[in-house]
């Protein structure tokens, strides 16, 4: 199907369309949600979550840049919101405990899913370190690291979902690769 017609399909609420949105999508979003959040639980909400914004949101879709783009971007930008909320839940429940209002902080291990498709590591606990270590880096280069090496996307595909300029990915990537060589290399020095 032409991509301007589906859309326009898409705009106009045809039922064949958003079926054909989700046979197309589905997989590839959830493959980006559990690369920012490996928990299957909350990375299949997310997703769900992606694609009801997309619903409600098609008929602001400009067209400036292709419909798999403006996805892609919906669904980084809802697992940054559900990181942010989550790490922030954190932090008061941990500002509480100092203040002795005592809520149990859950202590349950949060990286469940390790068994993503552009996660190769055959053994979890490494898996496990390198999800901390990726989880660890500022934003932006967590966001560049994990659409280019764990969703396997191109710097031009990263560029375009993200909305920066190609050196400017190329320079996060750079730094995010020697921010996660430092932090792995602090990690086994203490093992």
């Amino acid at each position: 199907m032409e991509e301007d017609k589906f859309i326009q399909d898409l705009k106009d609420g045809k039922p064949f369309a958003y079926e054909e949105l989700l046979d197309s999508y589905q997989q590839k979003v959830f493959a980006t949600c559990i690369s920012f959040v490996p928990n299957r639980e909350d990375a299949e909400d997310i997703a769900q979550e992606v694609f009801i914004e997309v619903y409600n949101s098609i008929s602001k879709f400009k067209g400036n840049s292709k419909l798999s783009t403006w996805i892609y971007r919906i669904a980084t930008n809802k697992c940054l919101e559900f990181i942010r909320k989550r790490n922030a839940k954190k932090r008061f429940a941990f500002l509480q405990t100092i203040m002795g209002n005592d809520i149990p902080v859950d202590k349950t291990n949060y990286f469940t899913e390790m068994n993503h498709p552009g996660v190769l590591l055959e053994n979890k606990e490494e898996s496990e370190t390198l999800f901390k270590a990726i989880n660890q880096l500022p934003e932006s280069q967590k966001v560049v690291f994990t659409l280019c090496k764990v969703d396997d996307k191109s710097y031009q595909e990263v560029a375009e979902i993200t909305g920066k300029s190609l050196s400017s990915v190329e320079s996060l990537m750079f730094r995010a690769k020697k921010n996660l060589q430092k932090i792995l290399e602090n990690f086994y020095k203490k093992e």
